[in-house]
């Protein structure tokens, strides 16, 4: 059945996921982008899901590695081996394969890349045994998944919030007319509730926590007074376990960073667009992708703080790998 297919892939390589997607199948794999090596030997304990289920579990001879940071490959090596069992987790999937052509990438990068940076996404890929790579800006591809009309003679704003950096881009006639990357994303803002619940309750809680925490009574808006979340960690004081319960208005404020960094990126790009299209802008609005843009009333804040339009994207998640799918076509 699958003999002779020549296989085409988009790719997502995110800071804190990965996502694939077929074309003509769609999104075929959404995993965290993790690997657990042992410490004694540098052997590869686990990838994707199960290395995340380990998160905060494991003994002293695991660690838990994030092969990519800020976006980019920061670990070649662990992004190559993480790929690899992707790659054949997909096959599978599909039972046994008598011959497949190498396959066609197209993976998204951010806008701020530089050559080197992106030659090692590029080498990586080819290692994986490509046929051929090509490589697209983040931002572009989530506005190509999301079905802004990025080939017209029109202006497109686009904010992907992602898990280490965050990209706001003005894109017209197939292409990037400015860009502004900030260092804020979604680790950064669960960072932070692990230092505030440390420093304020003298209780140590993992990022997996944090998480669960931003997520459930994360708020870019003020919340209301009687929302709150029972959360368990260990005491500094005794090292025994401790449970607690969190308000929303008690980690409101560790937002504010989060949200004002998206806002200044806004004002910057809207600054050095072009007049006409800073029109079609305020016309049609600023869509928000990533995970981050599901934050409980970013849009509304954002279109509070600045007057412009605000919408999320509809898969959010997968809008950059659709996107890069799509390009896959042309």
């Amino acid at each position: 059945m699958w003999k002779g297919r020549n296989f085409r892939f988009g790719i997502d390589l995110g800071t804190c996921s990965t996502l694939f997607y077929e074309q003509g199948k769609g999104i075929v794999l959404q995993e965290p982008s993790l690997v657990a090596v042992r410490k004694d030997n540098g052997e590869i304990a686990a990838v994707g899901a199960e290395a995340q289920a380990m998160v905060g579990r494991t003994s002293a001879s695991l660690e838990i590695v994030s092969p990519l940071q800020d976006g980019v490959i920061a670990d070649l090596p662990m992004t190559l081996a993480m790929l690899r069992h992707f790659a054949k987790k997909m096959g599978k999937s599909r039972g046994p394969l008598r011959f497949v052509q190498r396959p066609e990438y197209v993976i998204s990068v951010p806008c701020f890349i530089d050559p080197v940076k992106r030659r090692a996404v590029e080498v990586t890929m080819m290692q994986m045994g490509a046929r051929k790579v090509t490589t697209v800006e983040g931002p572009l591809a989530a506005a190509m998944g999301s079905g802004m009309p990025v080939e017209e003679p029109v202006g497109s704003m686009v904010i992907d919030i992602g898990g280490g950096v965050s990209q706001a881009a003005i894109v017209s006639l197939g292409g990037i007319v400015v860009s502004h990357t900030v260092s804020k994303g979604g680790v950064s803002i669960d960072e932070s509730i692990v230092d505030f619940v440390k420093h304020a309750y003298n209780l140590v809680i993992g990022r997996r926590t944090a998480e669960a925490i931003k997520h459930t009574i994360g708020s870019a808006v003020e919340p209301e007074p009687e929302e709150k979340m029972e959360i368990r960690g260990r005491s500094m004081v005794n090292g025994l376990p401790q449970s607690m319960t969190l308000h929303a208005r008690e980690i409101y404020k560790l937002f504010e960073d989060f949200v004002k960094g998206i806002i200044d990126a806004i004002r910057v790009c809207l600054e050095r667009c072009p007049p006409e299209l800073v029109g079609d802008i305020m016309m049609r609005g600023i869509m928000l992708s990533g995970g981050g843009s599901l934050l409980r009333g970013l849009d509304r804040r954002l279109q509070a703080e600045t007057d412009v339009p605000m919408f999320v994207a509809d898969r959010p998640l997968e809008c950059i790998a659709i996107g890069a799918g799509k390009l896959l076509g042309e």
